[in-house]
């Protein structure tokens, strides 16, 4: 994408030195913007309207009331049909694993009444239903995994095997949780390192898809890509601690993330779907 004068004139921002592209993750263009005073980080998602960022601007938001170090959000529209975000800019360090374990246990217990998090909106190939939902089994099962589940079936990355073990694992599902009940944490909703970052040696966690779930959702996806060590889950625990049998109860919540990554990219990610099912 090509920022021009014209268009960043129309930023509420005075006296801009530079505008440079960088990494903005795989759905949005990313820019460093530098005044004589700041540097910003601006995502811009051509062609789309204004509030194409408010999910994320509510979930930074909401972390950051739940004493999560994230982004600020300082100004969000359009220009010339291209929805904008600005943030604060951070410069990565080093920092703690630890600390990062403790801060995401904080998070988690930041809670409310229902699941969801008020409103239905679009990613890139879904509608995502985040409304409240008192029952964490029917927000998971219909809210959640069908949704993912009939569009693999609808471009045909669904077959036999998948859907019998997936109907034994939502049976699990829905029998663990009516003997185990679950409060609703405020979960970061994508929780891989590649959204974990270090700035002034401290944690802070970026790029959220915020809902309010069972905790648990949370950790599966750092398992499920790498990146959180040891320190990391001893510090949660110490802080947060978590039942006995978390390993098994990993598994439907990661099922979560790759039948995602196989509706996105497809069969490259079968044989990790298929090795989630397995067990079930």
């Amino acid at each position: 994408m090509n920022i021009n004068k014209k268009w960043l004139s129309q930023l509420p921002i005075e006296k801009i030195i530079s505008c440079e592209a960088v990494h903005g993750g795989d759905m949005n263009e990313a820019f460093r913007i530098k005044t004589a005073a700041k540097t910003y980080f601006m995502k811009v998602q051509p062609g789309k309207p204004s509030l194409f960022f408010d999910h994320e601007k509510r979930g930074l938001n909401e972390m950051a009331k739940a004493g999560v170090n994230t982004l600020q959000v300082l100004a969000s529209g359009q220009i010339e049909g291209d929805a904008y975000l600005l943030l604060n800019w951070l410069d990565r360090t080093s920092g703690s694993q630890a600390d990062l374990g403790k801060m995401v246990a904080k998070m988690h217990q930041y809670h409310h009444e229902q699941f969801g998090f008020g409103y239905t909106y679009r990613t890139r190939i879904l509608k995502k239903d985040n409304h409240w939902n008192s029952s964490w089994v029917d927000f998971y099962v219909n809210q959640r995994l069908m949704p993912e589940v009939e569009y693999a079936k609808k471009v045909g990355r669904w077959n036999d095997y998948r859907e019998k073990h997936f109907q034994k694992m939502v049976a699990a599902f829905k029998d663990y949780y009516a003997k185990n009940e679950v409060q609703p944490s405020l979960c970061h909703g994508d929780l891989w390192w590649g959204n974990v970052m270090f700035a002034k040696e401290k944690p802070y966690l970026i790029d959220p898809d915020a809902v309010y779930a069972d905790r648990e959702f949370d950790l599966a996806m750092t398992t499920v890509f790498g990146g959180f060590n040891d320190e990391f889950y001893a510090a949660y625990n110490r802080a947060y601690p978590i039942k006995p049998g978390l390993e098994r109860r990993l598994n439907w919540y990661r099922f979560y993330y790759l039948c995602m990554h196989l509706d996105l990219f497809g069969e490259e990610y079968g044989n990790s779907v298929d090795q989630i099912l397995s067990k079930f």
